[in-house]
């Protein structure tokens, strides 16, 4: 990742005269950590909040005294001085708040997942595309600094030739009441798999169980068919004692871990493989060479996630360039996990990612 995006603008634009004026709306658990940053970053000025709950307000009055903070988000929307929105609502409400901003001439950063179906996806797409404002989705590990030292190891090769990855995503709790797992907690991992190969899967099969909240699946295994043969496997769960957060890549030179529970190596680097010998008709001769080679920890420039994207949406806002995570990268998120959600009401049958593109109901 460049460091335009970690200092907020872009080459072609340099540093932008004035902050971007922001309004954040829905200021739970994630909307309080947005608030934090736009409220940080000399780049924004944040004039104003809005939240339902009535404990929410007082306490982000408590905590932001300068801070307009009101209960109705059209407050946001009617402000000639707010240019840009971050929603941090359920996930049901993504796209009618996002459609109702970008029709305000608000540039929007919207929560993952960015919808909750293809249709709303399309249509945010297409107002966006419309009214001219920006449409980024947070998908927030593409920000994070050991994922894109990750996608450099893939892209330059020193990996070798991809043969498949695997991504842990466990802890207890916390439970979403109106999504399951896989749009909660998978997303995060379909996005970080994507971007690393610059490719959306052909296929996924898909396996969970309800065992807390009757109908919503609390854990789930995804296998992900990516082109060229690469295999990949998410496991996600609401119910696990241990909280894990690891992508494991494998090539057939060398094989890289990123841990992001990790207090300091989040990325490690394996010069380890497998070697098959030359062909014999002999059974006897036929012996697996096993390489055991140094194991690294590359140095990263640490920086908070969180903080790359929000500055990331200001520099687009601001600029018009095209964000790292904008629309269309949600979309093919979403894309993914329709067809995970088709696949797991089909008993983890193969579902074919094109199919939900193009808006065939499943065989």
């Amino acid at each position: 990742m460049s460091d335009a995006i970690s200092s907020g603008h872009t080459p072609e634009t340099g540093t932008n005269a004035h902050p971007l004026c922001v309004g954040v709306i829905g200021c739970g658990y994630w909307g309080a950590k947005l608030v934090r940053n736009f409220q940080e970053l000399p780049q924004a000025k944040l004039l104003a909040t809005a939240d339902l709950d009535e404990e929410r307000r007082a306490h982000l009055r408590r905590q932001y005294p300068d801070l307009r903070v009101c209960a109705d988000h059209r407050e946001i929307l009617g402000n000639a001085a707010i240019e840009a929105v971050v929603i941090a609502t359920p996930p049901s409400t993504h796209a009618s708040l996002a459609i109702e901003a970008m029709e305000a001439g608000k540039h929007v950063l919207v929560e993952k997942p960015l919808a909750t179906s293809m249709r709303e996806s399309e249509a945010m797409i297409e107002v966006s595309r419309r009214t001219g404002r920006t449409l980024m989705v947070g998908h927030t590990f593409v920000y994070n600094t050991a994922v894109e030292k990750l996608r450099q190891l893939v892209a330059s090769g020193e990996l070798g030739k991809l043969l498949y990855m695997r991504a842990t995503r466990v802890n207890l709790g916390i439970f979403q009441p109106d999504i399951n797992v896989v749009w909660d907690l998978a997303t995060h991992d379909l996005s970080i798999l994507m971007h690393l190969l610059d490719a959306r899967p052909i296929a996924v099969r898909a396996q969970g169980e309800s065992y807390v909240q009757p109908g919503i699946v609390d854990v789930a295994w995804l296998t992900l068919d990516f082109p060229g043969g690469i295999m990949a496997n998410v496991h996600v769960s609401w119910l696990d004692p241990c909280k894990i957060r690891r992508v494991t890549v494998v090539g057939d030179r060398k094989m890289a871990v990123y841990d992001d529970v990790a207090p300091l190596d989040k990325i490690t680097l394996y010069d380890r493989g497998v070697e098959m010998p030359p062909p014999t008709d002999t059974f006897g001769e036929f012996q697996l060479s096993y390489r055991y080679g140094d194991v690294l920890s590359p140095r990263l420039q640490w920086e908070e996630p969180l903080k790359r994207e929000c500055a990331h949406f200001v520099a687009c806002a601001q600029s018009g360039a095209s964000p790292l995570s904008g629309g269309q990268a949600g979309r093919e998120v979403v894309a993914v996990l329709e067809a995970a959600d088709r696949s797991l009401a089909m008993d983890g049958a193969r579902v074919e990612v094109a199919q939900v593109v193009a808006g065939k109901s499943p065989d």
